[in-house]
């Protein structure tokens, strides 16, 4: 099929689409999109797509990709898009006893996102009071000298916490170097949700490992029963 069979809107999300998923780019995808609808792909054909036909098309060629990353390319083809949630002004010392929490994030304020491929990460400041969206880091690929996880690492290295939903091991080594401690979330949910999940564990109930990210000493730090967690 030629360049020309595709619209301009079309083309521009598969090739967006297509860097949303691992080791793809638009010529792959193109090629899992013939299998699953006629060619050219057109709005009403990509609007019937659904993680399922990824998964199944090609004999499976999808199938091992992050189900969040074939949300995010879903989203993407099918044109859907959400306004980015207002962040609120911070400077430092605003929050006494707060720790910084990143969230990996495909779509707006939703904690979606794998780590290698997320849009942006939403960061939050948190203390057992209050919590404050201060700040979205979007991923620029064009500043990526070496190691793509690498330079995302370095985007949060000044938060203590981040939620993703999947993250790889050469990845999450990567992150705890920079001093964060990765927690996975594989269903996808609302940033804030979580956030607030945290909120309600940081003051005096706060688990040994969080009470040590916090900074807090042995002595202040409570423990928890055995399993329990964020």
């Amino acid at each position: 099929m030629s360049a020309t069979s595709l619209s301009n809107e079309i083309a521009l999300r598969i090739g967006l689409a297509a860097r949303e998923l691992p080791d793809t780019n638009a010529a792959r995808l193109l090629r899992v999109l013939s299998d699953i609808i006629s060619l050219p792909p057109t709005e009403e054909k990509l609007s019937g797509l659904n993680i399922k036909h990824l998964k199944s098309a090609c004999n499976g060629e999808f199938v091992n990709i992050d189900t969040a990353a074939l949300k995010s390319a879903l989203t993407i083809l099918k044109g859907s898009s959400e306004p980015l949630p207002e962040i609120t002004l911070y400077e430092e010392g605003d929050m006494p006893n707060s720790i910084r929490v990143a969230c990996s994030s495909n779509q707006s304020d939703k904690l979606d996102g794998h780590f290698g491929s997320c849009k942006h990460f939403l960061i939050y400041q948190v203390s057992g009071s209050e919590n404050r969206l201060i700040e979205i880091r979007e991923i620029d690929n064009s500043k990526i000298v070496d190691d793509k996880n690498t330079y995302r690492a370095s985007l949060i290295k000044d938060c203590q916490l981040l939620f993703v939903a999947s993250i790889g091991g050469p990845a999450a080594a990567k992150v705890v170097r920079f001093g964060v401690h990765p927690i996975k979330k594989p269903q996808a949910s609302l940033a804030i949700d979580e956030i607030l999940s945290l909120q309600n564990v940081i003051g005096k109930d706060a688990p040994p490992w969080l009470a040590k990210v916090m900074g807090q000493s042995p002595e202040q730090r409570i423990r928890f029963a055995q399993g329990s967690e964020v």
